[in-house]
């Protein structure tokens, strides 16, 4: 009998061990991703909290669960923003949203109408679900900010493979010839997250992406270009802004160097990747997004001043 019960007790051990050592393989901490242009992914993110990750490879039902999640509250007033009662402004996207966001920003504060929220990613995008599940996390910053206007940037990061929340690959990198079932997908990823954003009559301003100096890389990016602009000519209260005219030459092209509109001169934009702005391209970019924030603004009977004297209010 004594035997036994010891048997029946190194038993009970060893399976408790097992037990234990099981869970300790199983632990909630998330793999990893490797990001969209192959690097290691940075969170530059102002919202410290971790992105839901959707099981879906439709981003429409992430659509679904944001219009239920941002209309419990009821619609929202109409009012004219006022230093008392500001506009609610959230800045989503990409590293893009990350460098002319900070300036648009500072721009908006110092009219004291518009009280705004950033909140980007760097190397993500929409194009692969299984890095960042950014339908779904735009569902969550529009019911926790309730905004009166949206702005949006997202493609330096997605003319390559499309790929679901689980990694399947759905479509190939875009060539610039045809590429029917890259449009189409990309296209309903886009629609889905404008109307997402547009819900309650919410305004949307979705600011284009610039080219590449690499022609080839540039060949890829105007499909995707060209699928949200498409997206944008079907919802006419979308604002959208044209970054890739504004940072090409005469010809249409790349170029390095544009006028600054605060002084009239000619400066460089770029950074040396060939394809982000730099801080000056970054400002200039932040003015056009400013005059359509403005514009909005006033429609809804607010008194703002210009672009360039917000930006001398900023500097001076």
């Amino acid at each position: 009998m004594i035997r036994r019960a010891m048997a029946l007790a190194i038993l009970f051990f060893v399976v408790a061990g097992l037990v234990a050592v099981a869970k300790s393989f199983s632990g909630d901490e998330a793999a990893t991703q490797p990001a969209a242009d192959g690097s290691q992914p940075t969170s530059v993110s102002t919202n410290s909290s971790p992105a839901p990750v959707s099981s879906a490879v439709d981003p429409a039902a992430s659509s679904t669960t944001a219009e239920q999640t941002t209309t419990t509250a009821g619609p929202k007033e109409s009012f004219v923003p006022s230093k008392d009662r500001q506009a609610q402004l959230l800045i989503v996207g990409d590293s893009d949203a990350g460098t002319f966001g900070p300036y648009l920003q500072r721009l908006l504060k110092k009219t004291g109408l518009v009280n705004s929220t950033l909140d980007y990613k760097v190397s993500s995008g929409l194009a692969r679900l299984d890095f960042f599940d950014w339908p779904n996390k735009l569902a969550t910053d529009l019911a926790e900010t309730r905004p009166d206007l949206v702005v949006i940037t997202f493609g330096g990061n997605d003319a390559q493979g499309l790929t679901d929340a689980n990694k399947k690959v759905l479509a190939p990198v875009p060539t610039g010839e045809g590429d029917e079932t890259w449009r189409e997908i990309y296209g309903s990823r886009v629609g889905a997250v404008m109307d997402m954003a547009m819900a309650d009559n919410t305004t949307v301003i979705w600011v284009g992406i610039p080219n590449h100096i690499d022609a080839a890389v540039t060949k890829r990016m105007k499909v995707q270009d060209d699928v949200v602009r498409a997206e944008a000519a079907k919802r006419p209260n979308l604002r959208f802004v044209d970054t890739w005219a504004l940072f090409s030459g005469g010809n249409g092209n790349y170029a390095d160097f544009v006028i600054d509109p605060r002084d009239g001169e000619g400066k460089p934009v770029r950074a040396k990747d060939g394809f982000h702005l730099n801080e000056t391209g970054a400002e200039i970019l932040a003015l056009k997004v400013y005059e359509q924030v403005a514009a909005d603004l006033q429609a809804r009977g607010a008194t703002l001043p210009g672009a360039t004297d917000a930006a001398t209010a900023v500097t001076g």
